[in-house]
């Protein structure tokens, strides 16, 4: 995004331009920023040449999935639906690695069914029941086992998943023992060792504890592993000074790690991959003004884009026209929701604005779209893909009908 001439661009399109064309709220993405991303993550770990799976819960749209797969990238999925979503973007099966705590079933049915590569489980009972579906299938069914490695990531609390209080994976001890159990099983191959620390990790510290914690249980456990996954989690830059992830840090310390295991890495980056590609465009609809503070009231709101309210997390707001005022009050933008938490960012003064005018959001491809509902019975935003000077629709807006 750039601005010319004071109108915000978004490649070579006018961001005016799109939200009169499609209306708001939209989300709006850029393809080269979202090649860019791959290109770059790729690039940063290609001396290790790691399998890496596209975390499909950031965001689950076809199109991008699609892209997704144009660029050799294979499917982190936590559900049924991500799965088959994954194939019809047309990932290979053998390039889908299916994370979570409670698989049911028919979930777990339709994983063996389409021999991906890996099912990476996260207690003894759910091992048990891909167990029992091997054998009525007669089959072989390779799996992952996820450590919880109890190390404390230092982000949000309500987005981590490595301590030992955190609902997944599996203590050391677990761990072990289900290696044990399961050693001679006829139907279950235990290939690969899983981790996963949290999410928006900006330190690579937090994973020089994990990759300790894994060179140990490797050694003690005494197990060959054809694959370590080492999740996601790198973090982006959501706000000025905001450290940068060290990617270089982290590929030497995987590097070291090779040296004594013989391992492929599998990655499942999603916002490091998405995040910043996208902006969610909104109309003003109000401003109310107090003796304190100016309410901006938005079209866009918590149904469709949740994580401040959900986080408390931060999105850098940015006007479509800019101009040389400025209003020194504090401006809250918040969306039309009944919910005191509808709420974007409070800040202390911005460029004058006017009602009917239109905002960015910025930073939204993940968990933006992914994440949203049809709360008080509002429909979906539409999704929108800029290519240099073109714009399409890669997913059409809700209409009410759909929901009622």
């Amino acid at each position: 995004m750039y601005f010319k001439k004071n109108r915000l661009f978004i490649e070579r399109v006018e961001a005016l331009k799109v939200v009169k064309k499609f209306g708001t709220p939209t989300y709006c993405y850029s393809l080269e920023k979202l090649q860019n991303n791959i290109k770059n993550f790729q690039r940063s770990f290609k001396s290790i040449n790691p399998l890496i799976c596209f975390s499909v819960k950031s965001n689950s749209n076809l199109q991008i999935l699609k892209e997704i797969k144009r660029s050799n990238m294979g499917a982190d999925v936590v559900s049924k639906g991500e799965m088959m979503q994954a194939l019809k973007a047309g990932i290979s099966p053998k390039k889908i690695v299916f994370s979570g705590v409670g698989k049911k079933s028919e979930e777990l049915k339709f994983a063996i069914e389409k021999k991906i590569l890996l099912i990476n489980a996260e207690s003894e009972s759910e091992i048990y029941e891909i167990e029992r579906l091997a054998k009525l299938k007669k089959t072989i069914v390779d799996i992952g086992i996820r450590l919880n490695p109890n190390i404390d990531a230092k982000t949000l609390k309500k987005i981590s998943t490595g301590r030992s209080e955190d609902k997944f994976g599996l203590t050391e001890k677990a761990f072990l023992n289900i290696l044990k159990n399961f050693k001679g099983s006829n139907y279950i191959k235990v290939k690969c060792l899983s981790v996963h620390i949290g999410s928006q990790i900006t330190d690579y510290k937090p994973y020089v504890k994990m990759i300790n914690v894994l060179d140990k249980i490797i050694q003690k456990s005494n197990h060959f592993y054809d694959y370590v996954d080492l999740g996601g989690g790198m973090g982006i830059q959501y706000e000025k000074g905001t450290n940068l992830f060290n990617y270089k840090k982290y590929n030497v310390m995987i590097k070291k790690f090779l040296k004594k295991h013989n391992v492929k890495i599998i990655f499942e980056p999603g916002r490091s991959i998405i995040a910043n590609t996208a902006v969610l465009l909104s109309q003003i609809i109000y401003i109310k003004n107090t003796a304190k503070k100016k309410f901006i009231i938005l079209d866009a709101a918590m149904n469709d884009l949740m994580r401040p309210a959900l986080y408390g997390s931060y999105h850098n707001i940015i006007p479509l026209l800019k101009n040389n005022k400025k209003n020194n009050k504090i401006h809250d933008f918040v969306g039309p929701v009944c919910e005191t938490t509808d709420k974007f960012l409070s800040v202390k003064g911005f460029n004058y604005l006017k009602e009917k005018e239109y905002v960015a959001i910025s930073d939204v491809g993940a968990y933006g779209m992914s994440l949203s509902s049809n709360y008080n019975l509002r429909p979906k935003a539409s999704e929108v893909m800029i290519e240099n000077k073109s714009s399409k629709v890669i997913l059409k807006r809700q209409k009410l009908t759909n929901i009622i």
